[in-house]
């Protein structure tokens, strides 16, 4: 089945006769550049886009990952971050940063003759409350992933047989993520959940999301304070929790600029939504899909 809806996305991306491809270094969007590239040659172009909600080693690695498979990878800025209701960080927030980019590679694409722009959302993501859907409905951007019908674990294996490193890497949503809905996003707090992941990640942790909360002033003269609930894939929490790796991941998080450390007992979950300290945790679907 996987191989006939491969065979579909081919053909779609054939009658597109040229693409730009929106590409973050993702799962989705790595296996649909690599395989535009194989239909299109130079008539595919991937655009990754540039802001402080991308890790700098996310970058990196999207960069190293065209230049491995050989298809081309240009970078460009977006400008979510100058446009307050993406800073106020709605629930829809994910609509400005996708309008944000969508507004940077239209022009692109007509200056230069491309004659569509594709991004990575797949079949699964059908029925999800997806705000980025509808920006790309606006600019009427193609996602072909999921008109090919193909879903996250017929890419990923897809991605495994094209020896594409991505087929197991863990979902990627952006650092504004980790700032719960209703809290702003700055670009302080972004670098403060880049160094504490990253920490993390460099102790060996595989599945890794720090949550980023403020915590209330104990005085009105008083700065606000920030506590970090760390979740980690489900074999890795014994691990977290041992004695050795626990003293040191608090001390490293509180030079970072967290006042409390904290481990969440349910293990990261896909699905799960950032939630504001106090409040129960709600059975609504992440609306990226993927945080």
């Amino acid at each position: 089945m996987s191989a006939e809806k491969l065979s579909r996305l081919r053909n779609l991306l054939a009658g597109y006769e040229s693409c730009i491809v929106a590409y973050s270094g993702g799962v989705d969007s790595v296996f649909l550049a690599r395989v535009a590239f194989e239909v299109l040659g130079d008539r595919a172009l991937a655009v990754i886009a540039d802001s402080p909600s991308l890790p700098r080693r996310e970058l990196e690695e999207a960069l190293r990952l065209g230049r491995e498979f050989g298809f081309p990878v240009e970078v460009v800025s977006t400008a979510e971050f100058a446009d307050s209701r993406y800073l106020e960080n709605p629930g829809n927030r994910c609509y400005f940063c996708k309008h944000a980019l969508f507004a940077e590679l239209i022009p692109i694409a007509r200056v230069r003759g491309f004659a569509v722009v594709a991004y990575g959302e797949n079949a699964s993501d059908i029925g999800d409350h997806r705000p980025g859907g509808q920006a790309a409905a606006e600019f009427s951007v193609r996602a072909p992933l999921k008109e090919a019908g193909l879903n996250k674990s017929e890419i990923r294996s897809l991605s495994s047989q094209m020896g594409l490193p991505t087929a197991d890497k863990p979902e990627m949503a952006c650092l504004s993520s980790r700032i719960p809905t209703g809290e702003v996003v700055t670009v302080a707090k972004l670098r403060m959940v880049e160094a504490a992941e990253y920490f993390l990640k460099d102790l060996g942790f595989h599945d890794v999301r720090v949550r980023h909360h403020e915590m209330p002033a104990p005085t009105t003269s008083a700065k606000p304070g920030y506590l970090a609930r760390i979740e980690v894939g489900p074999g890795e929490l014994v691990r977290l929790l041992e004695a050795g790796n626990a003293d040191k991941i608090q001390q490293s998080l509180k030079e970072i600029g967290y006042q409390h450390v904290t481990v969440d007992l349910a293990p990261y979950r896909r699905a799960g939504v950032p939630i504001r300290l106090g409040m129960a945790v709600p059975t609504v679907k992440d609306p990226t899909g993927g945080r």
